[in-house]
């Protein structure tokens, strides 16, 4: 048997970076006093813990059946579209977002609707049963086989899970448990990533759909090694603004299904409360003839969700202009207000600008280009885009309006909506069924578009 030896080591709390010794600030994350000192223990044994695990086995590749697994529906269709069309067998997934988010509440209410029928079990190591028992009387939920478990022992918790053998499991929080495996404390890089190890094996070798809870840093990512986000098959972040009720499921990882679908929920005094319509609730409050308003049609996943972006333009008191975004890349304001500039011949160079998604969204693809362009150009203009009109279309550094991806779902979206016009890249406009109520005008310039809008096109 080889001696084993135990020795320090420092590891970043925040993005897992190792050191032999204690740094002031860590050279990866770039994070002060962020290091914390670990035991780990060296050396192999014959008796350790994987040798008691069965070897696998080598397989053909051509008599591995290749059938699909049945995916469990957990009641909450939002859920459900984000995770790939429902929870698969032995998937070990993660769930991310800020303090008071909602990630405890959406879980309950999943694992709610998951015990009407079949056993779950919610393992609480941050709150006691009575809080989460508390919380389903809020949110009125009463399933006959949930079942709570406040602990933070790992060996205790997978004692438990083999005796009562649920059908899925949910770890609240993964940062809070421990094992008596490693001396460090609970939330260290060397805890989060061998109880994380543990629990997947778990959900593998018996085919336990596992949830756990992350903690995030304070720059919105998972906290712990990054291993954590390598080892698990879907990352889930949940999003949201905290001045506004709506809350965005979005899926970074997935391996069993797109990474582009989002769930939209409402928080309210009764829980989270899926938003079947985005689009509508977006748009609710739309102020009529209102300049630097425009409404863009915006892609994730299979869902188009209409929008609206606001602009503000008004001089620069001090000299500088200042650029400021919220729910749009700021690089990418910059490009557009330069287009402007050189092609259209705006001048917006002493001018602060400010760009909004209204709603508290983020939009990342290059379609909401045209709808930044005309949302900037009315503001400075002091003229209103027609109420009825949707824009979309991607806005090159020469000025031309570039195609973007499935042109028609968007459409379809603006027309049920009561959208009657329709902007658009030229080059989409070919071959496209568009309902009748709307009207499509392709343009290939920024100049031609901004004519259509404000000329009386």
């Amino acid at each position: 048997m080889a001696q084993r030896k135990t020795k320090s080591i420092f590891s970043c709390s925040n993005c897992g970076y190792q050191s032999p010794k204690w740094m002031g600030k860590c050279p990866d994350c770039q994070q002060w006093n962020s290091f914390i000192e670990e035991t780990v223990t060296t050396g192999r044994t014959t008796t350790g813990r994987m040798a008691t695990e069965p070897a696998a086995q080598v397989q053909r590749l051509q008599e591995i059946s290749s059938s699909t697994e049945k995916r469990q529906q957990c009641g909450i269709s939002e859920l459900d579209r984000v995770l790939g069309g429902g929870i698969v067998p032995g998937s070990f997934t993660l769930i991310g977002g800020d303090p008071g988010i909602g990630k405890s509440t959406l879980l309950l209410q999943a694992v709610a609707q998951l015990g009407q029928k079949k056993k779950a079990l919610y393992v609480t190591a941050e709150e006691s049963c009575l809080q989460v028992k508390l919380r389903a009387e809020r949110l009125n939920v009463e399933p006959q086989q949930l079942y709570l478990l406040a602990e933070t022992a790992l060996e205790s918790i997978l004692d438990k899970v083999r005796n009562l053998s649920p059908d899925f499991l949910v770890i609240d929080s993964i940062q809070t448990i421990f094992t008596a495996q490693i001396e460090s404390a609970p939330g260290s890089v060397s805890q989060v990533r061998e109880c994380a190890g543990q629990l997947m094996r778990l959900a593998k070798q018996t085919g336990l759909p596992t949830f756990i809870v992350g903690h995030v840093t304070k720059d919105g990512s998972i906290a712990g090694p990054r291993v954590l986000e390598h080892m698990v098959d879907t990352v889930l972040y949940f999003e949201g603004d905290p001045g506004h009720p709506y809350r965005i499921l979005r899926a970074v990882k997935n391996r069993f299904g797109s990474t582009n679908e989002i769930g939209v929920f409402e928080m309210s005094d009764i829980g989270l409360r899926e938003v079947k319509n985005p689009s509508e609730i977006f748009l609710a409050e739309r102020a009529e003839d209102s300049p630097g308003s425009v409404v863009i049609t915006s892609l994730e996943g299979s869902r188009p969700i209409l929008v609206e972006l606001q602009a503000l333009v008004s001089s620069a008191p001090y000299g500088t202009a200042r650029r400021t975004a919220m729910g749009i890349d700021h690089n990418r304001i910059s490009l557009l207000v330069a287009v402007l500039e050189k092609k259209v011949g705006m001048s917006l160079l002493s001018h602060d600008i400010f760009v909004n998604v209204a709603g508290g969204v983020k939009i990342d693809e290059p379609a909401a280009d045209l709808g930044i362009l005309a949302a900037l150009a009315s503001s400075h203009l002091n003229k209103t885009v027609p109420r009825r009109t949707v824009v979309f279309g991607e806005v090159g550094l020469a000025g031309e309006i570039r195609a973007i991806s499935q042109p028609e779902l968007r459409i379809v979206e603006a027309a049920r909506l009561g959208f009657d016009r329709c902007i658009l890249p030229a080059s989409n406009s070919k071959n496209i069924e568009a309902p009748a109520s709307i009207k499509l005008l392709p343009v290939r310039t920024a100049q031609e578009a901004l004519e259509l809008l404000f000329d009386g096109g």
